[in-house]
């Protein structure tokens, strides 16, 4: 199985309502200090897939806004918010609420 074979399983894994970090996803996968790498599998997704890559933040409890992605940013936010996830004036996503918990 490649390595983004392994983020797409974990990711896919993340349930409804919740988010997880680029980091923490890397973590999960065995691929220590690799969040970069997880944003790099995370934009080749097809956004028909079935992997909820809207689901992966920053550490920072953010969305990681990038031209590159020609408003995919955006439909990320909208997904989040469709699944009950609300986000501070700041733009910012209270990770003590919605940060995914796999081992608890």
């Amino acid at each position: 199985m490649s390595q983004y074979d392994r983020i797409y399983a974990t990711v896919r894994k993340i349930p409804r309502g919740k988010v997880a970090t680029y980091g923490q996803i890397a973590d999960l996968t065995g691929l220590y200090g690799k969040a970069r790498l997880v944003g790099y599998a995370l934009f080749r997704v097809d956004i028909k897939d079935d992997i909820p890559w809207h689901r992966v933040i920053n550490a920072k409890g953010e969305i990681s806004y990038s031209f590159q992605r020609q408003g995919g940013d955006y439909l990320q936010k909208v997904l989040l918010e469709e699944e009950g996830i609300e986000f501070k004036s700041n733009g910012k996503i209270d990770l003590n609420q919605y940060l995914w918990q796999p081992f608890i």
